[in-house]
């Protein structure tokens, strides 16, 4: 009978390198379930969550492709905390629910490490106890303004407001079962090696 697949929760603040840490345990065999990629596609054009954004925010908040306007939320949002928690109240629902169903094909299919790459676990509080290993992709705040900056062309006001958001990065590290330092100094081939170390650990 095989056994159940362990549960590796994936997390760290914005521009700290998560996603290409995750991307890097796919590679080694883990199935990852990627709850910004999922949350895209239910607010993406006719996805799951726009009818409620819609009724909730008004028509003004979608797109002419019928997907959430991310620039007029986003300015709304970190100026309006209860905004976001009602964004989120509509979201994170649906992300819970494809995370779920991602998971357990990936279970049924055999797979035997599931990585969830999520953003705000430590934040969300219901993470936790679903896991067997939390890793934390650890980065101080100069370099991720510095690398969100440059990838997405936000001003440094907008980025200070999202890490503002986010948990301190002393509350993250402390939630880690293992933790990655990914600063300045590191390169990709850096991230690489450990990314490897640690899918050894994790039986990839």
């Amino acid at each position: 009978m095989r056994g159940r697949a362990s549960r590796i929760g994936l997390t760290g603040g914005i521009g700290s390198g998560k996603s290409t840490f995750g991307a890097l345990l796919q590679k080694r065999g883990a199935a990852l379930v990627d709850s910004d990629q999922i949350a895209r596609q239910v607010t993406g054009p006719g996805g799951a969550a726009i009818a409620a954004i819609a009724q909730r925010f008004g028509p003004e908040f979608v797109d002419d492709t019928g997907a959430l306007d991310r620039g007029r939320m986003r300015e709304l949002a970190y100026s309006a905390p209860d905004a976001r928690t009602a964004l989120e109240a509509i979201v994170h629902p649906l992300v819970s629910l494809h995370s779920s169903q991602q998971a357990q094909a990936a279970e049924d299919a055999g797979t035997r490490v599931i990585v969830f790459d999520v953003p705000l676990l430590v934040e969300s509080g219901r993470w936790v106890q679903r896991l067997d290993t939390v890793i934390v992709i650890d980065c101080p705040p100069a370099v991720q303004i510095q690398r969100v900056m440059s990838r997405s062309g936000l001003n440094q006001s907008t980025v200070e407001a999202i890490l503002a958001a986010q948990s301190p990065r002393n509350i993250r590290r402390a939630s880690a079962d293992i933790v990655v330092h990914n600063g300045d100094n590191c390169t990709l081939v850096d991230l690489q090696k450990m990314a490897e170390q640690v899918a050894t650990q994790l039986g990839l």
